[in-house]
């Protein structure tokens, strides 16, 4: 998290252990927002551009150019 947050409890008496556990609870609930913001903000691949091979060089016509053939 880039600035600290602040909370205050306002009614009730919980424990420090309480208190502990609801700071844990939230600011790690806090940090998975701000991860998939950043996830959604980043370039999306399609499934499609992913797959795909580089194309292949043009075929060379001519005298002894399919002897390297070894499909």
């Amino acid at each position: 998290m880039s600035e600290p947050s602040s909370f205050s409890i306002v009614a009730g008496d919980p424990t420090p252990a309480e208190v502990a556990a609801v700071t844990a609870v939230v600011t790690a609930a806090l940090e998975e927002f701000a991860e998939a913001q950043e996830r959604d903000t980043a370039p999306v691949t399609s499934a499609w551009q992913r797959s795909q091979r580089p194309v292949r060089t043009p075929i060379e016509r001519g005298r002894g150019t399919w002897r390297g053939f070894s499909g």
